[in-house]
């Protein structure tokens, strides 16, 4: 007998999506059946967990399996297994809602997708599997049972904006999720999923490695019993071969089965871009099948995001996001590792302390790290993908990975002011140095665009020097740490004294660079003095050509990006005051300094200064502290010149 029967509404998002579904966003609808196996497997891997490590939950874990049941008189189709199952408020929270960060941009993308394969692809990245049913069904039916719960809940949506849940008095431990299926249309790749054959077919194709068996349970045969009496048997079938494909040798893998069973643990409908099988042997044994996903996931930098990979010990599911496997910078690895050594009972706590999985992460880093570069010296187009996806977060191993760090160098590319289209190595970019160069020139910023349009950049694309352009947040941090690449500094264009001459052009110069700085000792004092509260100090400049003036940095001082960094993470740190320098053959300087001489006390001198500091900040991309007082400033000055 049922009670408490509540009709209630889908979240807004959830709607959106479903209605997505039910007008079928994509073609390929078999997929609905791969998802159902996929939760309800790992309903049955956390049944397994749970009275792993809870000892007072009594129930039967002696045959854990998946069942297919379909009924072609009433076209129904049931995916039922006997695993941990759900209460009443889990099914609300996970099913009425897409309990999911980042639900409105994907629902944006799906809208602005342009074809059904990148429809399919967003979806998977989101793991709203569930959802899928409503793709080849009218109507779903959802019953559910908690492992050691009385109460069961039934769930039942049309797939329009609301849905129904009952509380059931009894029910079976576990979950059965019925299909009450379209009719087949082949026009619109609606196929008749009553047919034995077809789900045969889907369940070889797709979860074949599962490790629970997966019956199907073909419909009751009449016949007569020995007493001349009229009975019903039903037949059962294991379809799938339980294979743990990370236990079998390479050789005897199929392409196809590691391209599905990638889909199945990471919920990521595109091909994997490379795998990685190893077998670790000696003082502890594992085996692992790592993947290289070809399209970042929408969380990858979101602190809610999946991150690790799934560990087992002696093909027992232990935990689905190991994170002591893999460290941060690698959270876009998938796949499995299966211990043969670690206890059953292990806990996080245990694992941070583990000699083993210690070791093991160890290996697995450098196996991830040297296959990335196999993948840059094979398949350079490969690479180019892996590193525009997942570059940005491999970088940030150059700031806390320090046993690594050279690996990841060796794999890191950067943009360059030489070619717009090309990634370069350090490696490369070593090799093609002009002749005399000592430092590996860089300079950080917002975008590209930003630091080709940069003062800094004058006499360095003049003098035809290459200087990487680093615009991720994280470049900020690791280029201080690292320092320097096969004996040669990584040296800021935006920070200390720039000498692109050599010495030898410098001795010749001598002469008239001491003659220059006397001219302009006055102006460089009374500056100095004059914004006292912005810079610590106002010199000439051998950076610039075009520009009149640029702010830089000391050696050692922290840059404006990475004071706004630390500030963004609620870190206070001091306002670091910079160098304004001038270049002294522009018309603006020359002029100021001749105005200078003739009268120090004329207030307009003080607004040019002003004015001269501002556009210095703006070029490169800084914001002003007072931007009314600057564009009045500017407006008067272009009044009198009309």
């Amino acid at each position: 007998m049922g009670t408490g029967i509540e009709t209630l509404e889908f979240q807004a998002e959830a709607r959106q999506l479903l209605q997505l579904m039910v007008h079928s966003i994509y073609s390929n609808k078999d997929i609905f059946l791969r998802e159902l196996i996929s939760n309800a497997s790992d309903a049955l891997d956390k049944l397994r967990l749970a009275v792993l490590v809870d000892k007072e939950l009594q129930v039967d874990t002696s045959d854990l399996h998946i069942e297919i049941e379909v009924d072609r008189e009433r076209r129904t189709l049931t995916v039922r297994d006997n695993g941990v199952g759900m209460s009443r408020d889990e099914v609300v929270g996970l099913i009425g809602t897409i309990a999911k960060s980042g639900t409105a941009e994907l629902l944006r993308q799906l809208k602005e997708a342009k074809d059904a394969a990148a429809s399919q692809d967003l979806i998977g990245q989101f793991g709203v599997g569930f959802y899928s049913t409503f793709m080849v069904a009218d109507k779903v039916t959802l019953l559910t049972r908690r492992a050691g719960e009385e109460g069961a809940t039934r769930w039942e949506s049309d797939g329009g904006g609301t849905y129904t849940v009952e509380s059931v008095a009894e029910a079976p431990q576990g979950t059965s999720v019925t299909l009450h299926l379209k009719p087949a249309d082949e026009e619109d790749q609606l196929f008749d999923y009553t047919a034995d054959w077809r789900i045969r077919d889907l369940v070889k194709r797709y979860s074949d490695f599962i490790a629970w068996p997966i019956r199907m349970r073909k419909q009751a045969v009449e016949g007569e019993t020995a007493a001349g009496e009229t009975a019903a048997s039903a037949e059962v079938e294991t379809l799938n071969s339980m294979k743990a494909l990370w236990a079998r040798p390479r050789s005897e893998v199929a392409e196809e089965e590691y391209r599905e069973f990638y889909k199945h643990i990471s919920r990521d409908w595109n091909d994997p871009l490379e795998i990685i099988h190893m077998k670790g042997e000696g003082t502890f044994e594992y085996d692992a099948l790592l993947f290289l996903p070809a399209q970042a996931p929408l969380d990858l930098f979101s602190r809610d995001g999946r991150r690790g990979v799934q560990l087992y010990v002696k093909r027992v599911f232990i935990m689905d996001d190991c994170q002591e496997l893999m460290p941060e910078y690698l959270r876009f690895v998938k796949g499995v590792v299966d211990a043969q050594d670690l206890s059953l009972n292990i806990s996080r706590e245990i694992l941070q302390q583990d000699r083993q999985i210690q070791l093991m992460r160890r290996r697995l880093v450098k196996k991830v790290l040297s296959t990335v570069k196999e993948l840059m010296n094979r398949d350079a187009d490969k690479y180019r993908t892996f590193w525009t996806e997942f570059g940005r977060a491999v970088k940030e191993g150059l700031v806390n990975d320090f046993e690594n760090q050279r690996a990841i160098l060796d794999i890191s590319s950067f943009a360059t002011s030489r070619d717009p289209e090309e990634l370069v190595t350090l490696q490369r970019y070593v090799e093609r140095m002009k002749e005399g160069q000592e430092d590996i020139y860089y300079m950080t910023g917002e975008s590209r665009s930003t630091i080709e349009n940069s003062p800094h950049m004058e006499a360095f694309q003049a003098k035809g020097y290459e200087v990487l352009l680093l615009t991720d947040p994280v470049d900020e941090v690791w280029v201080d740490g690292v320092g320097e690449y096969e004996g040669k500094r990584l040296r800021s264009i935006a920070k200390g004294q720039v000498d692109l001459d050599g010495p030898d052009a410098k001795s010749d110069d001598e002469p008239g660079l001491d003659q220059q700085k006397e001219e302009f000792a006055p102006l460089l004092t009374w500056l100095t003095e004059r914004l006292a509260e912005q810079v610590k100090e106002v010199r000439l400049s051998s950076r610039l050509t075009s520009s009149p003036a640029c702010l830089v940095g000391d050696a050692q001082d922290m840059t404006p990006t990475l004071e706004k960094l630390y500030r963004a993470m609620g870190q206070e740190v001091p306002r670091v005051k910079r160098i304004l320098e001038l270049n002294p053959g522009h018309p603006l300087v020359t002029g100021l300094r001749k105005a200078h001489e003739q009268s120090t006390g004329d207030p307009a001198l003080g607004e040019t200064a002003e004015l001269l500091y501002g556009t210095a900040l703006l070029a490169e991309g800084g914001e002003l502290e007072d931007p009314a007082r600057f564009a009045r400033l500017l407006a008067d000055r272009l009044a009198r010149t009309i």
